[in-house]
C-alpha cells in the first residue's frame, strides 16, 4: 500500500482525483492540503466525498506533506507548484504536478506565456511528460521522480495528431486545431466569465492565439514525431459542465484514405487501454466520466480532418495522473480507472 497525498485539495481536479483514489487498491491517502487555516473536513469542501475519507484539508509545508506521503499530487496554481516541487523531491517524495510549471522545457518560453519566471528552471529539461500514450515515456515515467501531467486541450489534440505525425502522413506545419471545452476548465474559482448567466445558451472563443496550451502542443509533438511541429490553436467555451472536443485540419503528404488514417492511429495505440481508435463521429458524452480519448479521422477538401474527444478533467488531468502514478507504482496504468 503506498501513502499519497494530494497538495491544493479544494478544486474540481483535486475532487476527481480522490473520487479514483478512493477505489484504488494501491494506495491510502494521507494527506490532503489547503490554504485555509481552520482544518476543513474534506466532505465540507467537496460533498460527493461523504464516507468516503476521513481527512481534513490542512495548511501543511511540502516536508510536513512528504513526511506522510511517498507520492504527492500537486493540484496547484501554475506558479505555485515550482516552489512546492523542489521542497517535496528533496524530502524524497515522488511528484505528479498536475499544474504547467513543468511541462515546457524552456524558461523563456514558459515566461513568454505565462508571465512568470521560473524558479526551478534547471529541473524543466530534466522532467517527464506524463503522456503514457506517447511512444517511449511509459518507461520514462515509471522511473520518473517527477511527472508533469499534461493540460486537457494538449492530450486531447496531441492524441489525436501523433500517429499521424509520425507516420509521415500530414504536414507538420499549418495544422489547426479548434477546440471545444466545457466551463470546469476554467477551474472552480468564480470568474466573470463561466457565471451561469455569462455562459449559458452562449458559445464563444476565447484567448485567440495566445492561449498558453499552444506552445506545449507544439513542444510535445515536436519531440514526440522528431517533426518540427507548429499549430494553430483556438479555445472555445461551451455552456456545458465538462468535456473537451477537437476538431484538427492538416495538410496530406499524399494521397490518404479515411481507412488507411484510422488503420494508422489502431497500430499506433495497440495495447493502450485509454485511446479508442473509432470509425463514428466522437463525441464529449461518449467519453464523459471516463479516461478514454476517442479519436477518429475524415478526408475532406483536400484536408485530413482529426477528431478527438475526452473529458477534461479525466483524461484531460486526474484520470492520466493516476495512469502515471501507476506506472510510477509498477502497476498495470488501468488500475483504479476502469
Amino acid at each position: 500500500m503506498t501513502d499519497v497525498a494530494v497538495l491544493g485539495s479544494t478544486g474540481y481536479t483535486a475532487l476527481e482525483l480522490l473520487k479514483i483514489l478512493a477505489r484504488h487498491p494501491g494506495v491510502r491517502v494521507t494527506a490532503l492540503t489547503t490554504r485555509q487555516t481552520d482544518r476543513p473536513h474534506i466532505a465540507s469542501i467537496h460533498p460527493s466525498l461523504t464516507g468516503l475519507f476521513d481527512l481534513c484539508a490542512e495548511d501543511l509545508s511540502p516536508a510536513e506533506v512528504a513526511a506522510r506521503a511517498e507520492v504527492v499530487f500537486c493540484c496547484l496554481p501554475h506558479g505555485t507548484s515550482m516552489a512546492a516541487v523542489p521542497e517535496l523531491l528533496a524530502a524524497g517524495a515522488r511528484v505528479v504536478d498536475l499544474s504547467a510549471d513543468y511541462r515546457l522545457d524552456d524558461p523563456a518560453v514558459y515566461a513568454e506565456w505565462y508571465g512568470l519566471e521560473h524558479t526551478d528552471a534547471a529541473r524543466m529539461t530534466e522532467t517527464v511528460y506524463g503522456l503514457p500514450e506517447l511512444s517511449g515515456l511509459p518507461e520514462k515515467i515509471a522511473d520518473a521522480k517527477l511527472v508533469a501531467n499534461p493540460g486537457c486541450y494538449t492530450s486531447t489534440s496531441i492524441l489525436g495528431l501523433a500517429p499521424l505525425l509520425e507516420a509521415g502522413l500530414i504536414e507538420p506545419g499549418g495544422i489547426v486545431v479548434d477546440a471545444k471545452s466545457g466551463t470546469s476548465g476554467a477551474g472552480r474559482s468564480p470568474k466573470l466569465g463561466t457565471l451561469y448567466c455569462e455562459v449559458n445558451e452562449s458559445f464563444s472563443a476565447y484567448a485567440v492565439g495566445t492561449h498558453r496550451h499552444q506552445p506545449e502542443i507544439d513542444e510535445v509533438l515536436s519531440k514526440a514525431t522528431g517533426r518540427d511541429v507548429s499549430v494553430l490553436f483556438t479555445p472555445h467555451l461551451v455552456p456545458m459542465d465538462r468535456g473537451i472536443l477537437c476538431t484538427m485540419y492538416a495538410n496530406p503528404t499524399g494521397d490518404v484514405t479515411v481507412e488507411g488514417l484510422i488503420e494508422t492511429a489502431q497500430t499506433y495505440y495497440k495495447g493502450k487501454h485509454f485511446v479508442r481508435v473509432v470509425e463514428h463521429l466522437p463525441a464529449t458524452k461518449h467519453v464523459a466520466h471516463t479516461n478514454y480519448c476517442d479519436v477518429t479521422y475524415r478526408v475532406a477538401g483536400g484536408k485530413v480532418i482529426a477528431l478527438s474527444a475526452t473529458d477534461n478533467l479525466l483524461k484531460g488531468a486526474s484520470g492520466v495522473a493516476v495512469q502515471n502514478l501507476n506506472l510510477m507504482l509498477g502497476a498495470d496504468e488501468a488500475v483504479g480507472l476502469l
